[in-house]
């Protein structure tokens, strides 16, 4: 079995403070140095320092905040700490973070960047308010349009005279956003650069952002793209698939998804899990054909969450009395029953490196849950090497499709298989 679930406490000194950071697979920057998370930490100032409001008014909140390294640091130096991140592994490994460090601690899992948020801790005291910040800091992510939402949130968050810190990677996109921070504040300093990467200040220095900078629609949570996905042998018609910036292939429809559609294998009676759902299309169309059988779709994204839960609802196959179930899920810990099938794309990406620990927890615990004689279906980049990893666990894989660039595996659990 993979040591997917084991923690690891690593210590990290930052200035003068040595902390304890939590991690594990699936968690961002496991086993590797996030210069951009350092680079945060590093420019925390005390709370108590000059210019800072004194503890304990002084907030600080933390935009994708990962392990909890900057977090860890904030809270340590005396701000009152709200860590925000879409991933489910992040979240808990802040959580592990602050509570190895500091008492002091709340921490959002984040369902959109705005307000309308699924706290995971269910307290509604993890959302900042407008005004309540005095240190925004943000890990830039990777895509243009996630990180105007998370400068836009922190402006509005952050009271007249508080300061954003933005750090990430030259190839993340840290110049454009210096010039998203400039037409949101109306000023932006380059605080340091090295390795790559930039570290970035702004002030806020009025109630509103400046003339240049426009609100993007995608600020309201409820706003959607609606992606043709793929087709319904049921319907005959492509299935509407709804999603948002950051979800996995949010602008179109994904050719792995859609070749897995293909080969999907599902009977009536048969209990389903779409392991890694992402928007929802496969556990849709799963639910479609096993006439009326439970499915369970599990993602540690929870604006996928959000975007299966809209492809469902406008299947129809969502509802009170639906067959259909979305959970918040590190791979498959939310899921209580053996099924007969799953349905898998899993990630093989923690930030830019290829990390096969991750699907091979996909295809472990797929394994745990299958009944005899269950099956896998899963889809990968052809040039993965999925097949050792499926025969290892299941003792048997067979491939259902090998194109240019992807291929289709099957495996059947047997009595024999570890």
């Amino acid at each position: 079995m993979s040591t997917y679930r084991e923690w690891l406490l690593a210590p990290v000194t930052v200035g003068t403070h040595r902390l304890r950071i939590a991690s594990k697979p699936g968690v961002m920057a496991h086993g590797e140095r996030d210069e951009a998370a350092f680079m945060l930490a590093e420019a925390i100032p005390e709370a108590t320092a000059e210019g800072e409001p004194s503890a304990p008014q002084a907030v600080a909140a933390v935009w994708q905040c990962g392990n909890g390294l900057v977090p860890a640091t904030a809270a340590a130096q005396g701000w009152q700490v709200r860590a925000i991140d879409r991933h489910l592994a992040n979240v808990e490994a802040t959580r592990r973070s602050l509570g190895a460090n500091t008492e002091s601690h709340i921490v959002r899992h984040a369902a959109s960047f705005a307000v309308a948020a699924l706290d995971v801790a269910n307290d509604p005291s993890a959302v900042p308010t407008p005004g309540s910040v005095q240190l925004a800091l943000i890990r830039l992510p990777t895509d243009r349009v996630s990180a105007a939402l998370m400068i836009g949130e922190a402006f509005h968050t952050l009271a007249v005279g508080g300061r954003c810190l933005l750090a990430g990677a030259n190839d993340e996109g840290a110049k454009p956003a210096a010039r998203l921070l400039t037409a949101c504040f109306g000023n932006v300093q380059v605080e340091a650069q090295h390795a790559g990467h930039r570290l970035l200040v702004a002030t806020k220095l009025s109630a509103t952002p400046t003339a240049a900078w426009e609100t993007s629609p995608w600020q309201d949570p409820q706003h959607r793209q609606r992606l043709d996905g793929p087709v319904d042998p049921t319907t005959g018609a492509a299935l509407t698939v709804w999603s948002r910036p950051g979800v996995f292939s949010w602008e179109h429809a994904d050719e792995a998804t859609t070749l897995l559609a293909q080969c999907l294998d599902v009977q009536p009676g048969e209990r389903v899990i779409d392991l890694g759902c992402g928007s929802g299309a496969l556990g849709v169309l799963a639910a479609r054909r096993n006439a009326g059988a439970p499915v369970l779709m599990l993602d540690a994204d929870s604006e996928a969450l959000r975007c299966a839960r809209w492809t469902a609802e406008s299947a129809g196959v969502l509802t009170p009395e639906g067959p259909v179930d979305v959970r918040a899920s590190d791979v498959a810990a939310a899921a209580t029953q053996p099924v007969h099938v799953v349905v898998t794309n899993p990630p093989f990406h923690v930030g830019k490196a290829t990390n096969l620990q991750v699907p091979q927890a996909f295809i472990d615990e797929a394994h745990a849950l299958l009944l005899p004689g269950g099956r896998l279906l899963l889809v990968a980049n052809r040039t993965l090497p999925y097949e050792r990893l499926v025969a290892e666990r299941f003792g048997n894989v067979r491939t259902v499709h090998d194109g240019r660039r992807f291929k289709v595996l099957a495996a059947r659990r047997t009595e024999s298989a570890r």
